[in-house]
């Protein structure tokens, strides 16, 4: 049976060396997809990735047990994100979504070999759905990619975040809202992708 995350900080914490590379080798791409939904760079997700695990180790002993440890990774990544966005002082923080992220229809898909024509398809989607995003605040894309993209109840997206619980609420309504109105503009019947 496979240990869960909380199960490997503790034998990390006894000595095996191992437990920390199996937290990261499972982590990773969490994290990294994550920091490129909030920079829209694949360098700096990357760096912001390293840059997270190397926080994670320094910290590792502050790790509280009775908080997932999910969430505790996914707040040291967010903030790994923020200082490296407050770093690049020539761009407007709401510049770092591109058109590019998970693209949440293919995770319906049943066959897992897609047709060409479906590829394509996916790529357009890919990009309706990123320039959907790109018109919403920094914060409500944080709040949907934390939603819809890592599944995470309103509850920890607050942790993530440092906000209140109905803050968040009121935000991922707001963004729903939007998303549906940005939606029912008919201009996006013909809507031109970056």
């Amino acid at each position: 049976m496979e240990k869960t995350d909380k199960q490997l900080v503790c034998d990390y914490l006894n000595g095996d060396e191992t437990a920390l590379n199996i937290i990261i080798g499972r982590r990773l791409k969490l994290v990294y997809n994550f920091a490129y939904r909030l920079t829209g760079n694949a360098p700096a997700a990357e760096d912001i990735s390293q840059e997270t695990f190397v926080k994670v180790w320094k910290n590792i002993k502050r790790y509280d047990p009775n908080q997932e440890f999910k969430t505790w990774l996914l707040a040291i990544a967010k903030n790994t994100a923020i200082d490296w966005m407050r770093k690049r002082k020539n761009f407007v923080f709401s510049d770092f979504e591109t058109n590019e992220g998970k693209n949440l229809i293919t995770d319906f898909l049943a066959d897992p070999a897609p047709l060409p024509d479906k590829i394509a398809g996916q790529a357009e989607d890919k990009k309706f759905i990123g320039g959907l995003l790109d018109r919403l605040s920094p914060a409500e894309r944080e709040i949907i990619s934390l939603r819809y993209e890592n599944n995470l109840t309103f509850k920890k997206i607050g942790r993530i975040l440092g906000r209140p619980l109905n803050t968040i609420k009121s935000r991922h309504r707001r963004a729903i809202a939007l998303l549906k109105k940005i939606l029912n503009e008919p201009k996006n019947i013909f809507l031109s992708y970056k």
